[in-house]
């Protein structure tokens, strides 16, 4: 592109130093930089990129955008100072892109539990109606299967722009998007058109960043403030009415609001719903009438997920039967509330549960349950939110069993995690083991026929993180052969 093209979008700045004629590509990391490359400097939280001007020369830059002078005789480049560089980006990815989010409908889900859930059923929903869609999230930009990965839930400003820019031209029509509250706290979704909005809920998770519940909620706020004030585009907030941040949303975006719901008034209800074991049914009251839903997905918290995803399908233009219809075929979502299908004379459940409503949650979806005991397994990570960690173990007290654990320890005294979740201990049944592969397999072993063990804290995830350490770990694979080894099922 153009260099003088390209920085037309930016109105504030000063350049120093004679332009090139191209640019080949933008960068924000300095390893990346090839001939030709403009380098953007991020001021990131451990990272300033303005400490890798030379490397990025060096590499073959030519044009260089600071907020800070960095007061050097650049020879063959041209230094670009403006106010603020993550601003500069957003526009500047975006013309280079060529504003590929505003060729495609984007879904952003947000909210503390459920994010996950409710973009896949989204994204499944719209693929069973015929839509070519993309969903980002926790596992990666996913199109048709195919799966690219990303370094976080919501990736950054640049990656968001090249991410939308290769859906695009494979044809998506619609980007299911995950938006957590660092992604929008950090800026990375500035630049990217979202059409819909969805609110899942807002409970107690990642205070050691936002340090309290009102700013936590302000900045998922963000996202439905952004949604903005173009009304020659269709934009729609879809809301949990039963969450009292919905009301705060519903002042502050300009966008047509559709609500859901089971307790307060909604423009899609639940009532009579029937808790079953491989089965959750209830009656729908909507816009567009009354519907009986069935769903494969257990517990209260999918009732909410399912009437979000419906809610925004109707938003879409599709007809309320036609997604009640397709949720009959959907299987639940990997990681969240997935029962392990093992013939064993247990049942066992994986959850994603990491914060203490959902861990509420999860027990009240297998309440109604007939049982033995419950036994389950509560984990939280290190270098996280700590005043979440007794409650969690609090929620946790339901069961008859508890096992303490940690899903990554990252860099904290995995002691003093397990310390911290046994202050909430309401009864003494309970075991604390930090190595979570061990805490697993002890839970399987005290385990008799009749209980319930469920699983939480990692869900599908892969991994685990030790210091800055990825390595693998599958809950789903420890629990499944140590059921085998436990109740001598054949492999």
């Amino acid at each position: 592109m153009k260099t003088k093209n390209l920085l037309e979008v930016l109105q504030v700045k000063q350049i120093i130093g004679l332009l090139p004629e191209k640019i080949k590509s933008i960068q924000q990391d300095s390893r990346k930089v090839e001939e030709g490359s403009m380098f953007v400097c991020i001021k990131g939280y451990t990272v300033d990129g303005h400490n890798f001007i030379e490397e990025a020369l060096e590499r073959g830059a030519t044009t260089i955008v600071v907020e800070d002078n960095p007061g050097i005789h650049v020879k063959g480049a041209s230094i670009i100072l403006v106010p603020n560089t993550m601003k500069a980006l957003a526009h500047l990815a975006n013309k280079f892109y060529n504003y590929p989010s505003k060729q495609m409908d984007v879904i952003g889900v947000t909210g503390t539990n459920g994010k996950t859930s409710v973009s896949s059923l989204i994204n499944k929903l719209l693929e069973g109606v015929g839509r070519k869609t993309a969903l980002s999230g926790t596992n990666g930009m996913t199109v048709a299967g195919e799966v690219t990965a990303t370094s976080n839930t919501t990736c950054d400003i640049l990656e968001n722009q090249k991410l939308f820019r290769d859906v695009a031209e494979q044809g998506v029509e619609d980007v299911v998007m995950e938006v957590s509250s660092h992604g929008l706290a950090q800026g990375r979704v500035w630049g990217i058109d979202f059409n819909i909005a969805v609110f899942t809920n807002l409970t107690q998770d990642h205070l050691d960043y936002h340090q309290s519940m009102e700013q936590y909620g302000q900045t998922k706020g963000l996202l439905f403030a952004q949604l903005g004030n173009d009304t020659a585009r269709k934009k729609f907030a879809v809301l949990n009415s039963d969450d009292p941040w919905s009301k705060k949303y519903e002042y502050i975006t300009p966008a047509e609001v559709v609500t859901y719901g089971i307790l307060e008034n909604a423009n899609f209800k639940a009532k009579q719903i029937q808790y079953l074991e491989d089965k959750t049914v209830f009656t729908l009251e909507s816009i567009e009438g009354e519907f009986s839903v069935e769903t494969r997905l257990l517990g209260e918290f999918n009732v909410y997920n399912v009437l979000a995803a419906i809610a925004t399908l109707f938003v879409k233009g599709v007809h309320v039967s036609k997604a009640v219809a397709l949720l009959r075929s959907i299987n639940p979502i990997e990681g969240r509330m997935e029962q392990i299908p093992i013939d064993a004379p247990i049942k066992v459940y994986l959850d994603y549960a990491h914060t203490p409503d959902a861990i509420r949650s999860s027990i009240a979806s297998v309440a109604h349950l007939q049982r033995n005991r419950l036994i389950y397994v509560a984990g939280t990570g290190g270098d996280r939110d700590k005043e979440k960690r007794p409650l969690m173990a609090q929620e946790a007290s339901v069961a008859e069993v508890v096992i303490l654990t940690i899903n990554d320890v990252r860099n904290e005294d995995p002691q003093e995690i397990l310390r911290g979740m046994e202050k909430g201990m309401q009864h003494k049944n309970y075991g604390m083991l930090a190595d979570r592969k061990e805490a697993i397999e002890h839970a399987v072993e005290i385990s008799e026929p009749g209980d319930i063990l469920i699983i939480a804290g990692k869900g599908n995830e892969q991994y685990q993180i030790t210091g800055t350490k990825k390595e693998h770990h599958s809950d789903k694979t420890v629990v499944t052969d140590c059921i085998k080894h436990k109740y001598n099922i054949p492999i």
